[in-house]
């Protein structure tokens, strides 16, 4: 990739650009802060500095610029992040030499290749069974679909001899090696290509279809655990609806690829669907990067129901609110628009909260009161230790309460007898801090002062003179602390740097406030070497050493008339 590309992108798109689409961002000086998106807090402690186009988390350590914070918010590699940003932008990329291509990279070209194939087997039947189920040409090439024809081998052939080897194929999950040779993964599917966040291609889902296909094949096939594709990490469209959900401030999950693709082309483009797994707490995690608010929208059979409880778990656990948008009986979301656009948009709007939900359902099936009950017991209360807020469980719990007729307490009392499954919350390895080179108040002070140098030194014009700062501070300091605090890893000098931003950017006369703090810095280190001094010559008066006690009392003197001095200045 050409050198500059990187300096390109940040030309044209600032750090309050990029983070503003994510999270609604205040001033606080001269800096900006939000709450973070990396992790659950009430008090806003993510800062974004325009000025050094970076932004830092004092909550969980996370911190960079535009481009780690992409990767960080989507789940993105750099290449990943660049296409992104570079998109954004309007700034082409060129890319090295293919020698220089890593495995991943290969990875990546070998199925965008194997997906212009599909696209391009695309025949008649599969386009016509594709129309009748109501998807428009335009939605049939916006999500690129094609066909794997009935061959064993066609697309790990065309593969070779796009210079793929067996190996990167088999890699890919596009085929496998058996005592024939490769043999295709895919074969009489109508093919939906699934992209990461970045719109890359990094897997399949192959629904049945043709005259030659085997009865006992399953409906759905996916591409098999790959480095680039997981399927517990990977929701179908993602990359398309992030923008629309970010814009609406709520996403819908859908089943199926067809239910996708149908909600998308009626106008629900925040349309997400799981890809031939269930829904997971790391789902719910890339759904919260860009809103807080989900409704599932699974089919209305006895499957459907179960998967969207199971679905609501995970999500409610993943800390997102929950509602339930409830279908006829019978159509899943792809024939319900195709009957009626306008019974689905109505499905979505009267969606509800997904205990309310749960009552209804269990309470229109209870032929008396006291079934009625136990089942909310059984299937309720398990829900209400997935939601993450005291207040909304409170809420929730008088809810039951009054959908019973009993007192909250009675039901408070049923609920902690549940039992509650603890919460795993993960921590970006950004997040972990190194600890400090002590732990004093002196040890916060000096980290002051030097987090003050490292903000001066990163600044294109500094407001001091950064070198007699420098060795005035290592001077007072000591050179052993001084050179741990050098040590200092680069997550911890910018929370450093960040913090002195924030403290001092508003000042009028750096130089001023340097050498206020250095001044702080001389008095405690006078004040350290007078107490030296003075347990010394006490020690000295009690073993009689005359000679000793006249050196230590001229030099508690000077120590006294240094720190007079000191004061004086101030």
């Amino acid at each position: 990739m050409a050198g500059d590309t990187v300096q390109q992108i940040k030309d044209k798109l600032s750090i309050v650009d990029v983070v503003g689409q994510y999270v609604k961002l205040e001033r606080a000086g001269t800096s900006l802060r939000a709450r973070c998106p990396f992790h659950a807090e009430r008090t806003p402690s993510f800062h974004v500095s325009p000025e050094r186009g970076t932004y830092h988390c004092f909550g969980c350590g996370v911190g960079g610029d535009i481009f780690t914070f992409v990767q960080e918010i989507d789940g993105l590699d750099f290449k990943g992040a660049l296409k992104v940003l570079a998109e954004k932008a309007g700034v082409p990329l060129v890319f090295e030499k293919p020698e220089k291509r890593d495995e991943r990279d290969r990875l990546f070209e070998l199925l965008e290749v194997a997906t212009i194939f599909y696209a391009g087997k695309m025949n008649d039947a599969a386009r016509k069974y594709l129309t009748e189920r109501g998807m428009k040409e335009d939605t049939i090439q916006l999500f690129r679909l094609g066909w794997a024809g009935n061959s064993w081998s066609e697309l790990c052939d065309y593969l070779k001899t796009k210079g793929y080897s067996e190996k990167e194929i088999e890699l890919a999950g596009m085929g496998k090696k058996t005592e024939r040779g490769m043999n295709d993964k895919f074969r009489n599917r109508i093919m939906f290509p699934i992209g990461d966040s970045a719109g890359r291609i990094i897997g399949f889902s192959g629904r049945i279809f043709g005259a030659d296909a085997s009865p006992e094949a399953p409906k759905y096939l996916n591409s098999p655990e790959t480095p680039l594709f997981h399927k517990s990490r990977i929701l179908y469209g993602f990359d398309k609806a992030k923008m629309a959900i970010r814009k609406h401030n709520f996403a819908i999950l859908v089943e199926g690829q067809m239910d996708l693709l149908a909600s998308h082309q009626a106008g629900w483009a925040n349309t997400l669907a799981v890809s031939g797994t269930a829904f997971t707490q790391e789902h719910a995690s890339l759904i919260k990067r860009v809103t807080d608010n989900l409704v599932l929208a699974l089919d209305a059979d006895e499957a459907g129901i179960k998967a969207a409880g199971k679905a609501a778990r995970a999500a409610l656990q993943g800390g997102l609110n929950v509602k339930v948008a409830k279908l006829p009986s019978g159509l899943d979301p792809a024939d319900l628009i195709l009957k009626d656009p306008e019974e689905w948009r109505a499905a979505i709007r009267d969606s509800k909260d997904i205990i309310t939900f749960l009552l209804d359902v269990l309470e229109e099936h209870a032929k008396q009161p006291d079934r009625f009950r136990r089942n909310v017991e059984a299937v309720v209360l398990p829900f209400i230790s997935d939601v993450q807020s005291p207040i909304e469980r409170e809420q929730y719990l008088q809810l039951i309460a009054k959908r019973l007729g009993v007192s909250v307490e009675a039901v408070t009392d049923a609920y902690n007898k549940v039992p509650h499954v603890p919460v795993l919350k993960q921590t970006p390895p950004s997040a972990v801090k190194a600890p400090s080179p002590t732990n004093s108040p002196k040890a916060d002070r000096a980290r002051q002062a030097y987090a003050f140098l490292i903000w001066q030194k990163s600044l294109p014009r500094p407001g001091i003179k950064v070198d007699i700062y420098a060795t005035e501070l290592e001077r007072i300091l000591g050179t052993d602390t001084f050179a741990a605090l050098e040590a200092l890893p680069d997550n911890d000098r910018e929370s450093m740097r960040f913090g002195a931003e924030l403290l001092h950017g508003g000042g009028s006369n750096m130089e001023t406030e340097a050498e206020q703090l250095l001044s702080v810095m001389r008095k405690e280190d006078l004040a350290l070497k007078l107490y030296r001094a003075t347990v010394a010559l006490k020690d000295a008066e009690a073993e009689g050493n005359e000679a000793e006690m006249a050196r230590l009392m001229e030099e508690t003197k000077l120590l006294t008339a240094q720190i007079a001095q000191q004061h004086k200045q101030v």
